[in-house]
């Protein structure tokens, strides 16, 4: 019986968020507002950690809530309501991480070398900065499947759908990701020599 009510309990959202994509789809702007502060949030914490361009992010959202005014009664319930929009906006969102990404191929992340007249204590904030600055330099697929998974808790199989790519290459894209990060890490936690990294870490390294 517990089960029962905790399966009825995760069951009761969803059937709200479905009843609310019908209402829209018949023009009841109530119902898009209150679907627009359901997912604002979300949908913008997700932009902006796969995006790195927060000035952007607001545009993004917008252009993903036109979508669903104008296509939710495409919406045929094969997905999680959740799923289907973050697949919007992970469409909108991709075409200029693609872009960014091919323009900074080359670039070299920094070091220890461009960071010397920096406070060296304000640098120096732990594996957490690490990660961050590691996800920045992972090519926008990679970047993708781990903040899906992590940061927003989608199943291999909800993530595909959004990526709308096989369940496979969604595994196989976590498998990359996961090792250039173990790779990435600690190139960037190496230790000064003379005030010196070796060198820079660039995206053509991790291929």
């Amino acid at each position: 019986m517990q089960l029962l009510n905790s399966q009825l309990a995760e069951c009761a959202p969803e059937r709200g968020e479905r009843e609310l994509l019908e209402r829209i789809a018949a023009r009841d702007r109530d119902a898009m507002h209150e679907f627009y502060l359901l997912y604002y949030r979300r949908l913008a914490r997700f932009l902006r950690r796969l995006t790195r361009h927060h000035d952007l992010v607001d545009e993004i959202v917008n252009d993903t809530f036109v979508v669903v005014w104008q296509k939710a009664g495409d919406f045929r319930g094969d997905s999680r309501v959740s799923t289907w929009i973050m697949g919007i906006a992970y469409r909108r969102g991709l075409g200029l991480l693609r872009a960014k990404y091919r323009a900074d191929e080359r670039m070299v992340l920094p070091t220890t070398e461009d960071q010397h007249l920096r406070d060296p204590v304000a640098e120096q904030t732990g594996l957490a900065e690490l990660l961050e600055r590691a996800l920045e330099s992972l090519s926008p697929d990679h970047r993708a499947v781990l903040e899906l998974t992590y940061y927003l808790g989608h199943s291999c199989s909800e993530i595909a759908a959004i990526m709308d790519c096989p369940v496979n290459t969604v595994k196989t894209r976590m498998f990359h990701a996961r090792n250039k990060l173990r790779v990435l890490i600690p190139m960037l936690a190496a230790p000064r020599v003379d005030g010196l990294l070796t060198g820079g870490v660039t995206n053509s390294d991790l291929a």
